[in-house]
């Protein structure tokens, strides 16, 4: 088995044309060398992985290269690296500068390499200031670094500065294009484009990068490939948030951000991302800002796509909400909540609703609704006929009649107005009165197509023709159907110990959510049972009464659920003595020690203490 060589390594550039995003500083280093014009202390800094010492070691092989030499020549004898992180103290600059005496026993220079210079320390760096200012001629030192402010100005002045910069996102995409050439590797742009970016201007970082993922994909590289190695947030996903933004989805984009966050994503990192986007999208409004998007040319259509969606008015206030809230967000106590309300402003932008009270206000919650199905054809042709007075040129057949004939409208009419009035929170009647008799048997009919419950009460029809009277049957067929729960009735018997299990319960439940003011309120006292159906609990205030009240209907209907029994009632007593047994004061809490314990009276009158 070949060993395996990392990328970083095996494609490290050998020449001044092999180096990636620096060629202002390689074609100054070549014309320097070509016209005999080269320093004698040079200093490269830049960020990581740029190219330093990679350029470094070319120029220290470049300079004693005459072409009399094999093309293999490293020059070995004449070049010295020295890690300062490691060699920082004075001894090692004296022995370096020692060394620099020795002329070169082959090649014309000798050229000291020196990285991670910033590491000296300041004895080192004065120990080094004469030798680098006025060294022997042939003698050459690179200091490379990536921190130039903790240098010694006296060394700065003393050296020639060269400033890498970092990578460019197509510089890094084009080269690990060819690295996937040279290696048989199938990779998509998209995919190449993501390792860029993840990359942060670091060609090492981005080679790295892209042996980690190939080890993962193999010869096909994609895009969803890398995203899921890497685990970070493409632009797809953005693409779909800004989607829900535009069409003022608010429910689906919280549940959005929920999924981003079960995936492991920081908050901050994705606010910080929208924004990102957002300046994106902003960009792709000129032609000419068009090339500040470093986004590959199949990316490039959907952003231009999505932009052509925005505005100018709503990128900019889109941009001030999200770095609003990228610079709150590390001083903020609770930062999902923060990063949601952000989300909920920006997707009221564009809201054309109700007026706005206030700047950043956001979409009312009766918005998002449930709206009634609109009717089908049929439903429309009836009501159109009857709205107009048309009447069919055939009675309908005795069949086809209603089951109740020798009802008027009007009583249908007082029928189906009982049923719109009847509220939907009530989960089961109060008491079971006398139920309809079943309608006789019909032939059959039919069968409507499925209607929602607004559906069926915002349908009107006229009670004018026998056509409607029919219609109305088949609506309030339909409704009673829709809502089958109403008629239910449960009778099942339970003791007072099953109750009061079903109320614990149901109070570890609301501790578990949270909501443990009312929690504490159910335990102020364990329900009892009276008659048969009936719960009394006895409270010591209004006030816990008043806030018991407003949560009624959910605890009712789970214990209506969990005991089988719909005709339970709860009864609420308000009793200000028994707010008496609570201890509060010093006082009180000792006189409720003494009446547990006498001789604690007898204690505190011995040794004569305060209460």
């Amino acid at each position: 088995m070949e060993h395996f060589i990392v990328s970083a390594r095996k494609y490290r550039p050998q020449t001044f044309k092999d180096v990636v995003g620096q060629q202002a500083i390689t074609n100054t280093l070549k014309n320097a060398i070509e016209h005999d014009h080269l320093a004698q202390a040079l200093l490269f800094t830049g960020p990581r992985g740029v190219g330093k010492t990679t350029c470094a070691r070319i120029l220290a092989k470049m300079i004693n290269h005459d072409g009399t030499q094999s093309p293999d020549e490293d020059f070995a004898f004449n070049i010295f690296e020295l890690d300062a992180a490691s060699n920082n103290s004075v001894d090692d600059i004296r022995n370096l500068i020692d060394q620099v005496r020795i002329p070169p026993q082959v090649g014309k220079y000798k050229v000291y390499i020196i990285d991670e210079v910033h590491m000296l320390s300041q004895s080192a760096f004065n120990a080094f200031l004469k030798t680098l200012e006025e060294p022997p001629q042939h003698a050459i030192f690179i200091l490379a670094t990536t921190e130039k402010h903790k240098i010694i100005p006296t060394i700065l002045s003393r050296c020639q500065i060269f400033d890498f910069k970092r990578i460019t996102v197509s510089d890094a995409k084009n080269y690990l294009g060819y690295i996937a050439q040279q290696e048989g590797v199938n990779a998509e742009e998209d995919a190449l484009n993501v390792i860029a970016q993840k990359a942060d201007g670091a060609m090492r970082d981005a080679l790295s990068i892209y042996d980690r993922v190939v080890s993962f994909s193999g010869k096909e590289l994609t895009r969803q490939a890398v995203t899921e190695n890497l685990n970070v947030l493409d632009y797809d996903t953005y693409i779909k948030v800004t989607d829900l933004i535009l069409s003022n989805n608010i429910p689906q984009l919280l549940l959005s951000y929920n999924d981003i966050l079960s995936s492991g994503f920081d908050g901050h990192h994705f606010i910080s991302g929208l924004a990102s986007h957002f300046r994106d999208l902003l960009v792709c409004k000129d032609q000419k800002t068009i090339e500040l998007l470093e986004v590959g040319e199949q990316t490039k259509a959907r952003y231009f796509e999505q932009a052509s969606k925005t505005n100018h008015q709503f990128l900019i206030k889109a941009i001030e909400l999200a770095n609003e809230c990228d610079l709150k967000y590390k001083t903020s106590q609770n930062q999902r909540l923060l990063v949601e309300l952000t989300l909920m402003q920006l997707a009221s932008i564009t809201f054309d609703g109700e007026k706005k009270k206030f700047e950043q206000s956001i979409i009312p919650a009766s918005v998002f609704e449930k709206q009634p199905a609109p009717l089908s054809t049929e439903e429309k042709s009836l009501v159109r006929e009857n709205e107009h007075g048309e009447t069919s040129s055939e009675a309908p057949k005795e069949s086809q009649l209603p089951s109740g004939e020798n009802k008027t409208p009007d009583s249908h009419c007082a029928d189906d107005k009982k049923d719109n009035y009847h509220s939907e929170e009530t989960m089961v009647p109060e008491s079971t009165e006398a139920k309809e008799e079943p309608a006789p048997d019909l032939p059959p009919a039919p069968e409507p197509k499925p209607v929602t419950d607004s559906s069926i009460k915002k349908e009107k029809v006229s009670g004018l023709s026998l056509k409607s009277i029919q219609k109305k049957r088949e609506i309030e067929a339909r409704q009673q159907e829709a809502a089958p729960s109403k008629d239910v009735v449960l009778n099942g018997e339970f003791s007072e110990t099953q109750l009061q299990a079903t109320w614990n319960d149901y109070v570890k439940r609301l501790k578990k959510q949270g909501a443990k003011i009312l929690a504490s309120i159910l335990e102020t006292d364990l329900p009892k049972l009276q008659e048969k159906n009936r719960i009394v609990i006895e409270l010591p205030n209004e006030t816990m009464k008043i806030n018991l009240e407003r949560e009624q209907n959910k605890l009712m209907s789970y214990l209506k659920q969990k005991l089988q029994n719909t005709e339970i009632r709860l009864v609420i007593n308000v009793n200000e003595q028994s707010a008496k047994k609570y201890a509060f004061t010093p006082i009180e809490k000792y006189n409720k020690l003494k009446e547990k314990n006498p001789l604690i009276e007898k204690l505190r009158s011995t040794f004569d203490l305060d209460v």
